[in-house]
């Protein structure tokens, strides 16, 4: 398995296949926290070859500075499938998320695990407005 795509964005999409990912980012400022984001979302894109077909679990989960989890981790099942005329498939996951509550400026990650492996991270940035 091999993790083709990891973003942290504004808005994802799967349209037959095709993963549509609008404004990624990395860090949000605010004036003060706590502070709640209103809305974004993780999209990732796997890729499967065919030696793998089969069911896997994948889990989504944020952590603060000190690794403990903002909230319950988001997780599931996924079961690539191809033809016999197929080598590999993709699947994109796109997990979207509204209030997610920041207690502190510090810096945060995502994990992505398949199979209890972490397979890829994102870091998040909770940042003060800078003065003028």
């Amino acid at each position: 398995m091999r993790v083709e795509s990891f973003l942290l964005c504004d808005a994802a999409t799967d349209h037959q296949g095709k993963l549509n990912v609008l404004g990624t980012f990395d860090r949000i400022f605010a004036a003060q926290v706590p502070v709640a984001h209103p809305a974004c979302a993780v999209a990732a894109r796997l890729r499967f070859d065919k030696m793998e077909e089969g069911v896997h679990h994948v889990k989504i989960e944020w952590v603060d500075p000190d690794g403990q989890p903002l909230f319950k981790p988001m997780e599931g099942d996924v079961n690539p499938r191809m033809g016999e005329d197929a080598e590999s498939v993709a699947v994109n996951l796109i997990l979207n998320f509204h209030g997610v509550k920041f207690d502190a400026f510090a810096d945060y990650q995502i994990n992505l695990l398949v199979d209890d492996v972490v397979e890829a991270t994102l870091p998040l940035r909770v940042g003060k407005v800078p003065a003028r």
